[in-house]
């Protein structure tokens, strides 16, 4: 399990309006004002979006743009050597421009006909229980920022990198489409901050971080890893263990750092009855159930 609170660098508004971003000491913009502004600006304008209306375009800058590109560049080879078909076929569909940051208002028209998603802006941190339940609705919360240009190839919190290369293509399958969806109806059913937890964490080990062996070699379908640079090259020297719903729930894991430990599903197949069956089961009693509720700390 982990903290919501690791996912992002918190953001704040003061009585004034003005929108802060607070990075951590270790983040590579820490010291970097020009940085920090441009991440203040990012999300002022994503907290004053009017879910009516289509997301403002954000004005990428040249360096913001270059960053896009090398990331794309440099995983394109990666997501043919790792990624598993699905994926690949997804991100065909999607079709993303390589050479420039999307719009999220581009990446929904690229998905919509696929398989009905959208994207949303975000300033930060969404809460638990509104991210994954938006997406029952078919919606995915974003951020637009890009990361630190000294460190072009990792990110110590998701990006507009990883939301959209790693689960905006995902979201051009409907059966990944799908799964992502039933995670959604399961964290809208259950009304325990237990329950949820458990929803998450198998979230977490499945679509964040899955892989799956495919015509007997181990590939990567999870967003985590197909957006990660350093990762992707990594997760075949990990322990692998097969899908297990309770081992899944109750694994410690640090965002932070590599993941040591991964679940591999056997094809896709098994992963929509184990993981997907799960999420269309999953209800309040489901940590007692799986005996787990010790291990599931409400927040």
């Amino acid at each position: 399990m982990f903290e919501e609170g690791q996912l992002y660098s918190p953001v704040t508004q003061s009585d004034s309006g003005a929108v802060v971003v607070h990075l951590g000491a270790g983040h590579p913009g820490f010291n970097d004002p020009v940085y920090r502004e441009r991440r203040n600006e990012i999300a002022a304008s994503a907290l004053a979006w009017d879910p009516a209306a289509t997301p403002a375009p954000v004005a990428y800058t040249d360096t913001e743009n270059e960053i896009w590109a090398l990331v794309s560049s440099e995983l394109d080879s990666k997501h043919q050597r790792y990624a598993v078909s699905e994926f690949l076929s997804a991100k065909a569909a999607v079709g993303l421009p390589t050479d420039r940051v999307p719009q999220l208002a581009e990446v929904t028209a690229r998905l919509a006909p696929l398989t009905g998603f959208s994207y949303h802006p975000a300033p930060g941190l969404v809460p638990l229980r509104e991210f994954y339940g938006s997406l029952a609705r078919s919606v995915f919360h974003s951020t637009q920022y890009v990361r630190h240009p000294s460190q072009p190839l990792y990110t110590p919190e998701p990006d507009v990198i990883h939301e959209v290369i790693g689960h905006g293509n995902m979201l051009g399958s409907p059966r990944f489409a799908a799964l992502k969806r039933a995670a959604g109806e399961a964290a809208l059913r259950v009304q325990s901050e237990a329950a949820l937890q458990v929803i998450a964490d198998v979230f977490w080990f499945t679509l964040e971080f899955g892989v799956m062996y495919e015509r007997g070699e181990l590939r990567a379908y999870g967003a985590g890893i197909l957006s990660s640079y350093g990762e992707i090259e990594e997760f075949r020297s990990m322990e692998i263990r097969p899908l297990d719903i309770a081992a899944m729930a109750t694994a410690d894991y640090d965002i932070t750092s590599y993941q040591p430990v991964l679940f591999a599903a056997r094809s896709l197949g098994e992963l929509e009855d184990v993981a997907g069956g799960f999420f269309a089961s999953a209800d309040d009693d489901t940590p007692e159930r799986l005996g787990i509720a010790a291990a599931a700390s409400p927040r």
